[in-house]
């Protein structure tokens, strides 16, 4: 079976960023988007639309591809859409920008060079988004992540606040 692919409306960014993070091909509504758009977006992008919102998770061109979750928290959301599709959220952990959505590449030596020394110390790679144009590194937030991915993986539904 293919990996799924998604589409978050606009409601749910945060939700986008976390499947992202997990390594999910995974569209972030632009703010202010249109139903309609959004719908024809996932269909000929052959993603999964998800969303809150009970007027758009009806609409009729939607093709079966639109799913309406019912929860309010970031946890409980991503509880409901582990029960739907199985998602594995140490799928590719870090492997796209959480910005762009962008598959990331290992850094050059050159673009390391961007990266505070105080971060080489610890571990000296970093990832390279070629959308964005940024270098990324793990620090101390990709930890915190990380063990937020954990606690998704084992059912445990807790954001890693340290």
């Amino acid at each position: 079976m293919a990996e799924p692919r998604f589409l978050c409306d606009e409601m749910l960014q945060r939700l986008g960023r976390w499947l992202r993070a997990a390594g999910f091909d995974t569209a972030i509504a632009t703010p202010g988007s249109e139903d309609r758009a959004l719908v024809a977006q996932a269909n000929v992008e052959k993603r999964w639309l998800i969303t809150r919102d009970r007027h758009l998770a009806r609409f009729r061109n939607g093709d079966g591809r639109i799913v309406l979750l019912n929860a309010n928290e970031t946890t409980e959301l991503a509880a409901e859409l582990t029960a739907r599709f199985g998602i594995d959220w140490l799928h590719q952990p870090f492997s796209r920008c959480l910005d762009c959505n962008t598959p990331l590449l290992p850094a050059t030596p050159a673009q390391l060079d961007r990266v505070p020394e105080t971060a080489l110390a610890i571990a000296r790679e970093g990832w390279y988004c070629p959308t964005c144009e940024k270098v990324l590194w793990r620090g101390s937030h990709v930890r915190r992540m990380r063990h937020t991915l954990e606690n998704f993986d084992r059912g445990e539904w807790r954001i890693a606040k340290d």
